[in-house]
C-alpha cells in the first residue's frame, strides 16, 4: 500500500474537534488518513460518511471498515451531490465536514489516466469516466489556441502559458498529441531553458491546469460549499484545506459573505498553512491552506 500523509492532521483535528457521538463528513476521504483520525476521536458511536468519486479509492478504504465497520458509510460519487447523499442516508446530525480539495498521491502513483508527467501514459486526466467525455486529450487537440492559453494561464497561473499553448497547436499539426510524454516534449520546447530547472518541474502548471479543467474543479466548489453549509447542524464546524490560489479564493469569499449574512463565523482569520517540520517532511502540504467556520 502506497503511504499518503494526509496534510494539516494536527490543525484539522483541532478545528474539527470531534466529539463523543459526533457525525462528520469527509467529502474526498481519498485513502481515509483524515476519516482514520476522526473515527479515533468521536467515539463510541460517532460516525463518518466518506465520499469518493474515484472507486478504487473506495474499495482501497473498505481496510478501515474491518476496524470501525458501522461507524464507516463509504460513498461513491462526487461531493457535488452532498446534500442528496446526506438525504438519502439519513446522515444527520452532522456535526462537521471536511473539504480536502488536493489531488490524492494515489492518482499520481497508481493512475493510468495521465496524471503524472512522470509516467508515460495516455491524457485522460477524468477522476471518473461515468461522468463526463471531455479528456485532457480532447482539450489538447480540439479547443482553440486561446482558450487552451486561458486555461493554462488561469487554472495553471502559468506565466509562459501563450508561448505553451501555441507549441501544443503546432504541434497537433504534425499528429494528435496523445501521450504524457508529447506533452512534457511540447512544454520544453515552449518554456526557455532557463526556466526549466526550478523546484517546480516545468510541466507542473499545465498539467494542474489541465486536471482542473477536464474534472470542472472550481465549478464543483462553488457548488458544495452551499450544500455542505445547508447539511450542518448549528454549531457544526466546515473545514476546507484548498491548494490552489483560485479554490482558496473561492472559499474566502465564501466564507466572507455568508458571515456577512451572519449564517457562520470564521474560526480562520488567515488561512491555516502547515508548520514548518509538516512542510520537510511533507512537501504536499507546502501549497495547503486550511480555512474553518462555524454555523450559526
Amino acid at each position: 500500500m502506497i503511504v499518503h500523509i494526509p496534510v494539516l492532521k494536527k490543525e484539522v483535528l483541532n478545528y474539527l474537534n470531534p466529539g463523543q457521538n459526533e457525525n462528520f463528513v469527509d467529502c474526498t476521504i481519498g485513502e481515509g488518513g483524515h476519516t482514520k483520525l476522526i473515527l479515533e476521536k468521536n467515539l463510541p458511536l460517532g460516525r463518518v460518511l466518506g465520499i469518493d468519486l474515484d472507486p478504487a479509492q473506495i474499495e482501497s478504504d473498505k481496510w478501515l471498515m474491518a476496524d470501525y465497520k458501522e461507524r464507516l458509510i463509504l460513498e461513491n460519487n462526487s461531493y457535488v451531490n452532498l446534500k442528496e447523499i446526506v438525504e438519502r442516508l439519513n446522515f444527520l446530525p452532522v456535526n462537521g465536514i471536511l473539504l480536502d480539495l488536493g489531488m490524492s498521491s494515489v492518482h499520481l502513483d497508481k493512475s493510468t489516466k495521465g496524471f503524472s508527467f512522470q509516467l508515460d501514459q495516455s491524457l485522460d486526466m477524468r477522476y471518473d469516466d461515468r461522468l463526463n467525455d471531455l479528456t485532457a486529450e480532447k482539450i489538447l487537440n480540439d479547443w482553440a489556441e486561446d482558450k487552451i492559453k486561458k486555461i493554462i494561464e488561469e487554472y495553471g497561473e502559468e506565466k509562459f502559458a501563450r508561448k505553451i499553448a501555441k507549441q501544443i497547436v503546432e504541434e497537433r499539426k504534425k499528429g494528435r498529441i496523445k501521450s504524457t510524454f508529447q506533452l512534457v516534449k511540447i512544454i520544453k520546447e515552449a518554456i526557455p531553458a532557463r526556466f526549466q530547472g526550478g523546484k517546480i518541474h516545468c510541466a507542473t502548471r499545465t498539467f494542474q491546469a489541465l486536471r482542473i479543467a477536464v474534472n470542472d474543479e472550481l465549478g464543483n466548489v462553488e457548488k458544495v460549499l452551499p450544500q455542505a453549509l445547508s447539511v450542518l447542524s448549528a454549531g457544526g464546524r466546515l473545514a476546507v484545506i484548498s491548494f490552489h490560489s483560485l479554490e482558496d479564493r473561492i472559499v474566502k469569499n465564501f466564507f466572507n459573505q455568508k458571515s456577512k449574512e451572519g449564517l457562520i463565523k470564521i474560526l480562520t482569520k488567515k488561512p491555516i498553512i502547515a508548520e514548518a517540520t509538516e512542510q520537510r517532511e511533507n512537501a504536499r502540504s507546502r501549497s495547503a491552506k486550511l480555512r474553518v467556520a462555524i454555523k450559526i
